[in-house]
């Protein structure tokens, strides 16, 4: 039968992914039409939009209100002119505002939320199915990421390029100039016309104004919601692009936790970026160095499953939806941060990488990936592979399939003690539909892995649908894990249980069911901008159909229009515990059924403020116990320059008897000051009782150059028990220059 399907999917994929036909122009786009005329004036990147060719390019205005309702007009006008030349496109912003601009920060890629700004979205190819975002503060500070048409797309501003901006306040409303060269996007020559938005993100009034009418159901930037853009001719060809960013670093370091003085090392690298046509790139890196990435920000875990944390290594990060978008968020087939990096988040040496991304033609985008990881201890070097394909079908719906690789080149011996370390694969297609509205979706997911040994109980499957309106929305999905599905490349949060009285770990496949309906209001009057109203139930199977467990949760959330909100969710969980399980020290709580409620409070004042705070609660029944957790947290910001904020969580676990009591404790102050736009220096403490940890790391960053970088990185880690005796603390410098071949 799982033959017969494969063979139908194949089938399927096939006859789809030769019947496409080039994407028109949609009836949507027909009423935001914009028509760019060429220049051959020089334009100056200075916030003054005093060349001739301004008065005369076009314009787009009129902005539509989206966020936090789409009542009424946007309360500030916002006016957008363009042109080109052979090597750019230019956008001149003239943004009616008034007052000191509200910045969250002069950092670079901090986004589009939360502060002034505008933004500018950008579909080459329109094809609906990936673009860029690129976004410039009032005090320009600028951002950019790749698109893509997921509905589980979130900018994480990972994306890099190099571009230009400029603005200036001139009391009643300030500008910004900006100048995106043409090499730095990827574009069919022959195709005159584009998928195009514009953002006018107004933080005084807490609204979002996109050029298009976006519905409020979709997010700002959905590609699905472009206008079209056309030019006269063909954009002018892309010349040759190669980046190369070389980089050099030094590292002292002493780890005591393993018994290793102190000790220096150097290394260097590089990485670099191969245009290889108009719509595909080619990355490489050797040996790379991640040590200026943010560390994780740890969490307190009341689950008995490991966290998914997310990746911050940009190499991963771009085009990182080509690889990482299957699956949903507890089951993922590929997840990078099993490149590089142990269970425990130690570094393992990576020596070399390529990625190749893209079109391969206006629909079709393809990725293929291979890094090698070195020795490290007892870790054996490895190689990852991965193969990537994304097919656009009808007007937003997309077919998509991949291969993962994972070889560990371990003796004979070893493999012979544990087959399952020699190799790990993976295999899966995906069908996922989208009426031109977005309204309706509807997916389908078939995954397979590849063990020595295995050949049953060894695949995951999913379908599901979503239903979505300006008010209402309604998801319910089911899938199947069998136990003997491997994701050596990827994460599944559920499959391994401990047995915390035999002190083992257990797979054991499962099926589940999940369903969400929520109701949205968008009040016209009053204080609060948006409240919505969801009931959502994750239930559990385990393989044999017998109950395991069930989470019914129901949230009201309270957006208001200064910014605040107030959440409150009523929880119950109801598990049949298969296994024992320890939440303290004493003795594990027994294998049985427990039935537990909880509620949930928290309240975030307004974020535009100087002064901001939070604070939550969390009270109820864990498992044959009770829980008592208290969060709070505050952010004082004397904009643009100084960020103090910080972070706290308590959670007091009372069990019963021999079971025993915990106090869990989480700290994390975080101090940013940034010069300028170029300079800025970052510390951030956490002291986390539950990980036995306290550690402060420390950066200075200089951005010396566009896109150049000097960094100054301190660390150090101490236990919380014993007290503050230390575990490891380094010093690393790391120097890396951008340049453009």
């Amino acid at each position: 039968m799982i033959k017969g399907l494969r063979n139908s999917w194949m089938f399927f994929f096939l006859i789809l992914s030769t019947s496409l036909s080039a994407q028109n122009i949609t009836e949507y786009q027909k009423h935001f039409e914009l028509h760019i005329q060429p220049t051959s004036s020089v334009i100056k990147i200075d916030g003054i939009l005093d060349e001739p060719v301004w008065s005369s390019a076009g314009m787009a205005k009129d902005f539509h209100k989206k966020y936090p309702n789409d009542i009424g007009e946007a309360q500030s006008k916002t006016e957008v002119r363009f042109t080109y030349d052979d090597k750019n496109i230019y956008f001149g912003f003239k943004v009616y505002d008034s007052g000191a601009a509200i910045s969250q920060s002069l950092k670079r890629d901090i986004g589009h939320d939360g502060g002034d700004g505008v933004g500018i979205m950008l579909d080459p190819l329109n094809q609906k199915t990936n673009g860029f975002f690129f976004v410039v503060s009032a005090l320009n500070v600028q951002s950019e990421d790749q698109l893509n048409n997921s509905f589980q797309d979130k900018p994480s501003w990972s994306w890099d390029t190099k571009w230009f901006s400029a603005t200036k306040d001139y009391g009643t409303y300030w500008v910004a100039e900006v100048a995106i060269p043409l090499k730095s996007l990827r574009f069919d020559p022959n195709q005159k016309y584009w998928g195009i938005n514009f953002l006018r993100i107004d933080s005084k009034h807490n609204e979002y104004s996109p050029w298009t009418k976006v519905p409020t159901n979709f997010k700002s930037y959905d590609l699905g919601y472009t206008g079209v853009l056309y030019f006269p001719t063909s954009p002018p060809k892309n010349s040759s692009n190669i980046i190369f960013q070389p980089y050099i670093t030094g590292n002292g370091n002493e780890d005591k936790e393993n018994g290793q003085s102190f000790q220096t090392t150097g290394t260097a690298g590089f990485d670099a970026k191969v245009a290889v046509n108009s719509s595909l790139n080619l990355d490489l890196t050797v040996n790379p160095d991640f040590s200026q990435v943010d560390v994780d920000q740890q969490v307190t875990n009341l689950t008995r499953f490991n966290i998914f944390l997310p990746e911050k290594r940009t190499f991963f990060l771009e085009n990182s939806d080509l690889f990482s978008d299957f699956g949903i968020p507890p089951i993922r087939p590929f997840y990078s941060r099993s490149i590089g990096l142990d269970k425990d988040g130690n570094r393992i040496p990576i020596l070399f990488g390529a990625r190749l991304s893209g079109n391969i033609d206006p629909a079709t985008r393809i990725g293929v990936m291979d890094m090698q990881t070195g020795r490290q201890g007892n870790y054996s070097p490895e190689n990852f592979s991965a193969f990537t394909i994304h097919r656009r079908v009808l007007a937003r719906s997309s077919i998509k399939a991949y291969f993962l690789n994972r070889e560990n080149f371990i003796s004979e011996i070893a493999a012979k003690k544990n087959p399952l370390d020699r190799y790990g694969r993976n295999a899966g297609l995906n069908f996922e539909y989208s009426n031109a509205s977005g309204t309706v979706s509807t997916w389908t997911h078939y995954n397979q892995s590849y063990k020595e040994g295995i050949n049953k109980e060894d695949a995951y499957a999913e379908a599901g649908y979503m239903l979505s309106s300006k008010h209402w929305s309604f998801i319910n999905l089911v899938n199947n894990i069998g136990k003997n599905y491997y994701t050596d490349m990827g994460f599944v949060q559920r499959i391994e249980n401990y047995d915390a009285a035999r002190d083992t770990t257990i797979r054991m496949g499962f099926k589940t069911m999940f369903t969400m309906l929520s109701y949205e209001v968008l009040p016209e009057k009053g204080k609060i901008g948006k409240l919505t109203t969801s009931l959502n139930n994750d239930f559990v199977l385990n393989p044999d159909n017998s109950f395991n467990e069930s989470n019914l949760k129901l949230t009201t959330k309270s957006q208001f229009k200064n910014t605040s909100s107030l959440d409150v969710t009523l929880s119950n969980t109801t598990t049949d515990l298969l296994f024992a399980t320890k939440f303290t020290d004493a003795t594990p709580i027994p294998a049985a059924r427990y039935s537990f409620n909880q509620v949930n409070l928290m309240y975030m004042s307004d974020l535009r403020k100087p002064f901001s705070y939070g604070a939550g609660f969390t009270v109820g029944q864990f498992y044959n116990g009770v829980v008592k957790g208290f969060g709070a947290g505050f952010n004082l910001r004397k904009q643009p320059h100084l960020n103090i904020g910080l972070r706290s969580q308590f959670n007091k676990i009372e069990l019963p008897g021999i079971y025993g009591s915990t106090n869990l404790i989480l700290i994390q102050p975080k101090i940013e000051y940034n010069f300028n736009t170029q300079l800025f220096w970052t510390t951030f403490i956490q002291y986390n009782t539950q990980s036995n940890n306290f550690s402060v790391n420390s950066r200075l960053q200089y951005r010396y150059k566009p896109m150049s970088d000097f960094f100054l990185v301190y660390s150090d880690s101490y236990f919380t028990d014993p007290m503050f005796k230390n575990k490891n603390r380094a010093l690393i410098f790391k120097f890396n220059y951008w340049f453009n071949l």
